[in-house]
């Protein structure tokens, strides 16, 4: 009787066991590797530790030396303008893929020439770039140098080495959003297209009423796919600056790698710190995005 009884809560919860079991070994490599350092970094981060002595509790001096840390205040400074400008990767990539999108000749080539960026690693992107800044031999300078314009040493100057990178760093992250929206538009549907025509919508009004509304999916992929790229950029720091010149373009991921792991002092528990406030600030992020997400979808179903 209990083995008839089991076996028909098993057939009548089919649906609902079978996706569980499918997700159970993702979902235990989530915990394990995301969930659990998380909350291990927030642990860490109440000690002075070296990473191999004895770790010492000292609540949260860590982060009160955050405070008055200038490197910190510098690399946070730093991150909010790799956020507000790797945006520009999500206009930009849309701009593209609109142009994509059409029939024109040659377009198998364009195509292949913009998502080119996409399949280079950040330390082959940080190469070219250095090579295209150098002061005398690059490029850029030797363009500068045929308008009349004197050379610029971009990587060499404090104010302007940021930006540099950052430029460097929207080459390929434009050409991913380009991708994210070229998906999209494949799933657009055209009787609404048509709709918006025989209402009279052309141009700037069938991109914002028509068009835009149905790329929601790939516009939140890109938006959370390119704050978590601007919040962890270390690569092209590395590879393009190593933090320099004196220190101005590094980042909250750069400067807790080189206070935590570099010859800087091993300072595991100060590094973590630094860890828990950018994984905070993307929190609150993503966070919102997701929210918001949600929000629009309990209103699309009422």
């Amino acid at each position: 009787m209990s083995t008839a009884s089991h076996q028909t809560w098993m057939q009548r919860n089919k649906m609902t066991v079978t996706p569980l079991l499918f997700l159970l070994p993702g979902v235990l490599f989530f915990v394990v590797y995301v969930i659990s350092p998380i909350f291990q970094s927030f642990n860490i981060s109440l000690y002075r530790w070296d990473g191999l002595g004895e770790a010492r509790y000292i609540g949260l001096d860590n982060y009160r030396e955050l405070v008055g840390d200038r490197a910190f205040e510098t690399s946070l400074w730093n991150n909010l303008k790799w956020l507000v400008l790797y945006l520009l990767a999500i206009p930009l990539g849309l701009a593209i893929a609109l142009f994509l999108n059409q029939t024109v000749m040659g377009i198998r080539l364009y195509k292949s020439l913009f998502f080119f960026p996409f399949v280079l690693s950040q330390v082959v992107v940080g190469l070219v770039f250095s090579w295209f800044y150098l002061p005398r031999e690059g490029l850029l300078n030797a363009v500068l140098g045929v308008v009349g314009l004197g050379p610029v040493n971009v990587l060499g100057d404090p104010g302007l080495a940021t930006y540099g990178i950052i430029a460097a760093g929207l080459w390929p992250q434009t050409a991913y959003c380009m991708i994210l929206y070229l998906t999209g538009l494949n799933a657009v549907d055209p009787e609404q297209i048509e709709a918006g025509r025989l209402d009279g919508a052309k141009g700037w009004r069938m991109l914002w009423h028509v068009v835009l509304p149905q790329l929601k999916p790939a516009t939140f992929i890109a938006f959370v796919v390119t704050i978590i790229g601007a919040l962890r950029s270390f690569d092209l720091i590395s590879i393009m600056t190593s933090g320099g010149p004196f220190g101005s373009t590094r980042v909250l991921s750069y400067l807790m790698f080189e206070k935590a792991l570099s010859e800087y002092g091993f300072r595991m528990g100060y590094g973590s710190a630094i860890a828990v406030v950018l994984f905070l600030i993307m929190l609150v992020f993503i966070g919102y995005f997701l929210w918001q997400m949600w929000r629009d979808e309990r209103e699309a179903r009422r």
